[in-house]
């Protein structure tokens, strides 16, 4: 995965939960935070504070699939950006 840092890693995954959850409400109907937490199985504070760039919050391998699930798309959709990010990084 070339430099990029482990913060970096998690500001992008956390914009990409925000755009599926935001995606899913204009697909499917309401998705909030509490909604999606719920639906994953954890905190509401967890999906805040991955949603939110000023924290920065690491997740197991097991809750992003949870959440992925919870947002029917397949959990290499939540890495999307990261490649750009890297080519970015490496030039």
């Amino acid at each position: 995965m070339g430099n990029i840092q482990s913060n970096e890693l998690f500001k992008i995954i956390g914009k990409n939960i925000r755009y599926y959850r935001k995606l899913y409400d204009l697909e499917k109907g309401k998705m909030t935070q509490e909604k999606l937490a719920e639906l994953a199985d954890v905190s509401i504070a967890l999906i805040g504070n991955l949603e939110s760039e000023k924290i920065n919050q690491g997740l197991s391998v097991f809750t992003l699939w949870k959440i992925s699930k919870a947002l029917e798309i397949p959990v290499e959709k939540l890495f999307d950006g990261i490649e750009d990010k890297n080519e970015t990084l490496q030039a």
